[in-house]
């Protein structure tokens, strides 16, 4: 996504446990909002959902 320009990345766990995702590679992505292939505008808040891939 940053290499497509897009910097307002916002990243949340998904297990419900409020962790925040610290090493990106202990976690997988669940979810993404807007979805995949929408287009967007530099300015638009990306939300990345996350699981730790040990829950």
């Amino acid at each position: 996504m940053q290499a497509a320009g897009l910097f307002n990345l916002r990243e949340v766990g998904g297990s419900g446990r409020g962790r925040m995702l610290v090493l990106d590679r202990s976690w997988v992505q669940t979810g993404q909002d807007p979805p995949a292939g929408t287009e967007v505008t530099p300015d638009t808040v990306i939300t990345l959902t996350a699981v730790k891939y040990s829950d």
